[in-house]
């Protein structure tokens, strides 16, 4: 089997296994697996293959919004990866990036040409900026990333709810004051489209951090150095390439990824900032995505989708009666199953002998 066809083929085996998985364990329970299924084709599509109802677009919507930010965290984790980096930090840059995003929405006032792009540049620049700490480290310091950034994330969270409550006083203790108009992705087209969903203009930014992901990446000289540092740090090294300054702006670039998931979030699925009792969990929904999409951006986009769809699928399965749970417990199968490719990959190429072995004896 070719590479190229590995990066297809060892995903799309682990996603089937990670369905399958599901499905065993919904039977299990007493449960239909087919209710399962019906529930994911109406969270993404809207369609409802139980029941002869007309297609509900508003699922359409809910599932893009659930997909949007995990792509980006995603792009986020994989950044870091293609360079030679494990950061795990895209939680507490998302939340940073969404404290950006609602301080210039809150104190900035500007016609929405002007308002808009600035809170979604902002929060980008905040997570470059909390990325670049970690980075930082790990150039002058060698301190691993991973310890740095799982740090960071408290720390990120804490000083988001402080903000929120004590410095743009929260009268709940839950939510700033509602954004301005100029300051919001939402759009009443797209929610008319939808009947009513939270669906909004975020999925711009998210398609346009893809092409950004896959042309610098890809495309350039300076991703090539990038991904020099993450093969062979003292090669590149040798080679006149600047190690430790790669290493500091391969963190900031994905922390922009995934700040700008928080201003998806902040300034497009609510209108306001939020104080948070814990992680929300983006920061690890996206390392499951780029894992399953070999952290490639197109990989990426359809993982992001997946994981989206499940999301999606969640309540709708629990009107089903089918736990909630289930979808998590498919999501980490997946990632399990992506983790155990070399596994799978043995096994196909013997089924593979034992098939050409089979043919040559038919012939004889």
């Amino acid at each position: 089997m070719t590479k190229r066809r590995e990066k297809v083929v060892l995903p799309l085996v682990a996603v089937f296994l990670g369905f399958l998985l599901g499905s065993i364990i919904v039977l299990a329970t007493g449960r239909s697996p087919l209710a399962m299924f019906a529930a994911m084709i109406k969270g993404f599509s809207g369609i409802d293959i139980i029941n002869d109802v007309p297609i509900n677009t508003r699922h359409i919507g809910e599932f893009i919004i659930q997909a949007m930010p995990i792509i980006l965290t995603g792009l986020a984790f994989a950044f870091a990866s293609r360079t030679g980096l494990f950061s795990i930090g895209a939680e507490g840059q998302l939340m940073v990036g969404a404290l950006a995003a609602t301080t210039v929405a809150l104190l900035v006032q500007a016609p929405k040409a002007i308002h808009l792009p600035l809170v979604i540049l902002s929060s980008a620049a905040a997570g470059a900026l909390w990325g670049a700490i970690p980075g930082f480290l790990k150039a002058r310091f060698n301190v691993h990333e991973v310890t740095v950034s799982i740090m960071m994330n408290y720390i990120a969270l804490h000083l988001n709810n402080f903000v929120i409550l004590n410095i743009f006083g929260s009268v709940d203790r839950v939510k700033t004051a509602f954004f301005p108009e100029s300051a919001l992705l939402k759009s009443p087209f797209l929610q008319s489209l939808t009947r009513g969903s939270r669906l909004n203009w975020g999925f711009i930014p998210v398609v346009v951090a893809l092409v950004i992901f896959s042309f610098v990446i890809n495309k350039t000289t300076f991703g090539y150095s990038l991904r020099a540092v993450g093969y062979n740090k003292e090669a590149a090294r040798y080679a006149g390439m600047k190690v430790n300054r790669n290493i500091v702006l391969s963190m900031m670039i994905a922390g922009a990824f995934a700040g700008l998931a928080g201003s998806v979030i902040t300034v497009g699925t609510f209108n306001f900032g939020r104080a948070l009792p814990s992680a929300e969990g983006y920061g690890f929904d996206g390392i499951a995505v780029a894992l399953v999409g070999g952290n490639q951006a197109s990989g990426i986009l359809f993982a992001g989708m997946l994981f989206g769809m499940l999301k999606a699928a969640q309540p709708l399965m629990q009107s089903q009666g089918i736990p909630r749970e289930i979808a998590g417990i498919i999501q980490a199968s997946i990632v399990l199953f992506v983790a155990m490719q070399y596994g799978i990959k043995l096994l196909l190429e013997k089924f593979k002998k034992k098939e050409s072995v089979s043919a040559e004896v038919d012939r004889v």
